[in-house]
């Protein structure tokens, strides 16, 4: 079989938008270096409204950041700020730690703010964890085309195409867009690979592709792409890792003990401030949150 694994994701109604959350899921672990894949959208916002998450810290861990449609103001406690608009993915590496903010762009509320993407989370490799934090907003990236498919790669090697993003592990992620009929080969040079359907429909090998659902393929093997009418989807895999991950709340690391230290550095205050921004989000209960370890 083509599919070893289908993942429906829990979803979060924010009330002007939705987010899938396909993991953490108790089925899954990871994908390659990918340990969260959240999908948001698409939702028209109110005129006035907008996305406001406020300050928040990571540690261990880089966050990509893609848009099918809108725009997102990125800052982070570097000084870094950059809007995110379709075409550009926003790289954040956590490392030892970062805190960032994610709003609407004042000129996107006055007209009502659209929000359609996806916001994944890439455990850092064993020795690299504690990297000093950084942050990359990429725009020049390969895109591979015909006449009834378009690919953007954001990271790694895809179809004999680099993109520059910055990988700490090998990986993979590109948007593909399949024009009626379009088809395109799904690579086997990766150890793990997942694909999400976020628009329309589509066949991989001949099997059907659940809108939203997180498809995991069976390694190894090369398949075929493909859509009748037109379909937006989501490709993620590359280097499985070996040791394990705990996940709470925001952050990701290979040590418990390094996690609740980073709890008491947001706690009280150690983690640096996102300037310009007054605004911070708590440390959650305990008893709200689980640690989660993978695999």
């Amino acid at each position: 079989m083509t599919i070893i694994q289908e993942v429906t994701p829990v979803t979060h109604n924010l009330g002007d938008f939705q987010v899938r959350r396909a993991i953490p899921a108790r089925e899954l672990a990871m994908v390659g270096p990918f340990i969260f894949i959240d999908q948001f959208g698409p939702a028209q916002l109110d005129i006035g409204r907008g996305m406001d998450v406020r300050p928040h810290p990571h540690i261990n861990l880089a966050t990509v950041t893609w848009l099918f449609e809108g725009a997102i103001e990125h800052r982070d406690s570097l000084g870094s700020f950059a809007t995110i608009r379709p075409g550009q993915v926003n790289l954040m590496t956590a490392g030892r730690g970062i805190v960032h903010s994610e709003r609407s762009p004042q000129d996107e509320r006055a007209s009502g703010p659209r929000l359609y993407g996806m916001q994944t989370w890439l455990a850092l490799p064993d020795g690299r964890e504690e990297i000093d934090p950084a942050f990359e907003a990429v725009t020049d990236l390969p895109l591979i085309e015909d006449q009834c498919v378009k690919a953007r790669v954001i990271m790694g090697e895809l179809w004999g195409k680099r993109a520059p993003t910055t990988t700490y592990a090998e990986t993979i992620n590109a948007e593909i867009v399949l024009g009626p009929s379009g088809a395109i080969p799904i690579e086997a040079n990766a150890d793990e690979r997942a694909v999400m359907l976020v628009g329309g429909e589509a066949t991989i090998d001949g099997q059907p592709l659940t809108l939203y659902t997180l498809t995991v393929l069976k390694p190894g093997e090369e398949m075929v792409l493909r859509s009748d009418t037109g379909g937006l989807v989501f490709l993620m895999g590359g280097e499985a890792f070996a040791t394990r991950r705990h996940v709470w709340w925001n952050f990701v690391s290979s040590s418990r003990e390094r996690i609740q230290q980073a709890k008491e550095d947001w706690r009280e205050g150690r983690f640096p401030a996102v300037p310009g921004e007054h605004e911070f989000i708590p440390l959650p209960e305990p008893h709200k949150v689980k640690t989660v370890s993978y695999p």
